[in-house]
């Protein structure tokens, strides 16, 4: 089944499922050379009169090389069912084997990157902005624990340029 373009305005979810509990998968690249990763941590809103979604990637992970070279970028949500799949893609590296093969997802191009044919909705980004987090500007001691032997995130704010949906 192929994606169908759906209006932004049309998103209708709580994001602290949609993204916490559910997780989705943020994929930079081409189709010859992407890589994604599993992550539960971002926002969507308004930002400069614009709809957008940011997500955190470590500098530490294979996709912030991607997130670096590539201003495109997809975050995609599935069922339930893909749970394992997402599981795998968040605990190994594309530097280290081919995810869609192990997992069986079906990367597919879509407004000049990538996601998956299994995904049940995915949102094209367009990064507007970035910026690396620093340790020094954390004012909550919760945050910053989690940074106590952890690489550090970069923030990517990209702005929606499309939502699809099957």
């Amino acid at each position: 089944m192929s994606f169908i373009q759906l209006s932004p305005d049309s998103l209708i979810c709580n994001p602290f499922d949609k993204i916490g509990k559910e997780w989705f998968l943020i994929t930079a690249g081409t189709p010859d050379d992407y890589n994604t990763m599993t992550a539960s941590w971002g926002q969507m809103g308004v930002l400069w009169r614009k709809n957008v979604f940011t997500c955190y990637v470590r500098d530490s992970r294979h996709t912030y090389q991607y997130m670096e070279k590539n201003p495109i970028f997809t975050v995609s949500f599935f069922d339930e069912s893909y749970r394992s799949a997402l599981s795998f893609c968040g605990a190994n590296s594309g530097r280290d084997c081919d995810k869609a093969k192990e997992t069986g997802l079906t990367p597919v191009s879509l407004d000049g990157t990538m996601t998956f044919a299994e995904a049940k909705q995915v949102i094209v980004c367009k990064t507007l902005f970035s910026a690396p987090l620093e340790k020094k500007d954390f004012l909550d001691e919760t945050a910053r624990s989690f940074y106590d032997s952890e690489a550090l995130h970069t923030m990517y704010i990209g702005e929606i340029l499309g939502l699809y949906g099957k």
